[in-house]
């Protein structure tokens, strides 16, 4: 899934941020950004752009968490609505299936979504300050299964 690499939007005057640096890690992200280009309901968008701390308790310190995207949806009321928008593996959304013992690949897995619950933890909070609201998209949503 890991494929870092830029992306050129067709409709650039709806990117936030640096348009000519749009970095992509997955072709999931790819996926997402090629929607939000060409969605006309999403007036505005960004990747990587929105930075939030966090406290990991795997280690207890304090880290920064680059949210995968922000977009700003004309809802059919006429609204804007804002999100945060994280693009992640399914699996990676629930807590590992014990396999009966603790192999390298179970504390692995277990560590990641420890980690990532914090990460979106902090999101949610940070979101609910604003009046925003904080999404994970997998695999499901991507129409990929």
């Amino acid at each position: 899934m890991f494929h870092k690499r830029k992306f050129t939007p067709t409709n650039p005057q709806k990117y936030v941020g640096d348009v000519t640096n749009i970095i992509m890690r997955s072709s999931w992200e790819t996926r997402f950004a090629h929607w939000c280009d060409k969605n006309p309901s999403i007036v505005k968008w960004n990747s990587e752009e929105t930075v939030i701390p966090y406290r990991c308790p795997t280690d207890n310190k304090l880290h920064r968490y680059f949210v995968d995207f922000q977009i700003q949806v004309m809802q059919k009321d006429g609204k804007l609505k804002r999100y945060l928008v994280e693009v992640k593996p399914a699996k990676q959304c629930v807590p590992p299936e014990y396999p009966g013992r603790q192999t390298k690949k179970y504390i692995t897995e277990s560590l990641i979504y420890i980690k990532n619950q914090a990460k979106w933890k902090a999101a949610t909070e940070y979101c609910k300050d604003r009046g925003w609201e904080f999404k994970i998209i997998t695999e499901k949503e991507l129409g990929l299964v």
